[in-house]
């Protein structure tokens, strides 16, 4: 039964004896399996787009490990490709999409309405994924966060300080927020079909909110947060929604009070015995171990591991890494630190 399932449970406000555990890019390259997909795939995009493949890769870390979470095989760079930006991938370099400098590169852009026709293979991946999911795993979908997805789409790639996004923000405050505007839009009508596909959460991913300060985190990565999850709410009232601004600091404090998520994801920039006491005493709060110890294992994972379980132990905690696993992990060490988690 759905009311049962583990992380359902702790995002609804339940304390459990284990955390539930998933992990961020659980489906990835660090899996020969998912390596053997992608290569059928014959690059990253068309996997994405590959309905069948994508639920595979999906499922590739719930055979192997069982978590108790599948999270929707995509990229936060898909909404921006559906609105009308070229996107592509460099080979070990990653991302490239055309640039937003001037209103007439936005006026290009298409109009929220039409963004299904490129992402409804998505949607079909997760209805897949809610057929063939085991009863007790939990299936997220996710997308990235405005300000996130606006720094590639004014830089064309991915940046060290996210300065064009900052400089086109100072700059031409007014082109900036049409850009954030209709990130916002589009990630609504986005989640709003995961969700009537058959995601059971959704999961806001802000991986460059850390690069916010003051005033701008506030417009910028919390207001775009709290118009998204009252939307959602509005149409899905009963689907949990998690949400992650990395790098937030001090800022994790309140976030779900301001915003009204469920949840909020924990980078590993925050110990976890800081954000028991100020963030878990809102709801449940998800995090947070180092993506290396994927890499390294032995005793500090299995003592870094016990220490976060113990730390959140007294509120609803849902255990992941405090960011990515990294493509050189260890598969054996994540078994480790399920097992930890576990109490195996």
């Amino acid at each position: 039964m759905t009311e049962k399932k583990k992380i359902l449970r702790a995002l609804a406000g339940e304390t459990l004896d284990t955390p539930p555990i998933w992990m961020m890019r659980q489906a990835g390259r660090y899996l020969p399996e998912y390596r053997a997909t992608r290569a059928e795939a014959g690059d990253f995009l068309s996997l994405c787009y590959n309905s069948e493949l994508a639920a595979e890769v999906t499922l590739q870390p719930i055979r192997r490990y069982g978590f108790d979470a599948a999270i929707l095989f995509a990229d936060i760079l898909l909404l921006p490709q559906a609105l009308g930006a070229d996107l592509w991938f460099v080979t070990g370099e990653g991302p490239r999409l055309s640039t937003i400098e001037s209103q007439e590169d936005f006026d290009k852009l298409k109009p929220v309405t039409e963004i299904d026709e490129v992402l409804n293979p998505v949607y079909e991946t997760v209805r897949i994924l809610s057929r063939e999911l085991p009863n007790e795993t939990t299936l997220i979908g996710f997308a990235g966060m405005p300000w996130t997805v606006a720094t590639y789409m004014i830089a064309g790639r991915g940046t060290p300080d996210q300065g064009p996004a900052h400089a086109l923000k100072d700059s031409n405050p007014a082109l900036f927020d049409q850009v954030i505007d209709l990130l916002t839009a589009g990630t609504i009508e986005y989640l709003s079909k995961q969700i009537e596909a058959g995601a059971e959460v959704v999961k806001l991913f802000d991986s460059w909110a850390g690069s916010l300060k003051g005033a701008d985190f506030d417009k910028y990565a919390l207001e775009p947060a709290k118009k998204i999850i009252a939307a959602l709410k509005e149409r899905h009232p009963d689907v949990p929604i998690i949400a992650f601004p990395r790098g937030a600091g001090e800022r994790y404090a309140g976030f779900a009070e301001a915003t009204g998520a469920d949840c909020v994801a924990l980078d590993d920039g925050v110990t976890p015995e800081w954000a028991a006491a100020n963030v878990q005493k809102d709801g449940c709060v998800q995090g947070n171990l180092k993506s290396s110890h994927m890499v390294t294992g032995g005793e500090d994972l299995v003592r870094e591991t016990r220490k976060i379980v113990e730390a959140f132990g007294k509120g609803p905690h849902i255990f992941n890494l405090g960011h990515g696993i990294t493509p050189d992990a260890d598969p054996e060490n994540v078994q480790l630190m399920i097992d930890t988690v576990r109490g195996k």
